[in-house]
């Protein structure tokens, strides 16, 4: 997917909208930030940069998908 700003405000609005840090990772996913750290090591979760690690906002919705499928199949009883 190819983006492009008009402005750097564009740019900055587009930014502050769809990237998460770490933190916010964890928090959308209801994970630790290590369980964050595992899932990007064994490819289940995508950073859009590596340092400081930020992740688009769209892939971790997905991801957060998935993962509520899994605990429903996996975890009955937590419902």
């Amino acid at each position: 997917m190819k983006y492009q700003f008009k402005t750097t405000d564009e740019l900055l609005d587009f930014l502050n909208e769809n990237l998460l840090s770490t933190v916010e990772t964890a928090e959308l996913l209801g994970v630790s930030k290590a369980r964050v750290g595992h899932m990007v090591k064994d490819g289940k979760l995508l950073p859009a940069n590596d340092q400081p690690k930020v992740f688009l906002k769209e892939s971790v919705m997905e991801r957060k998908l998935e993962q509520e499928k899994l605990r429903k199949k996996y975890r009955p009883y937590d419902e």
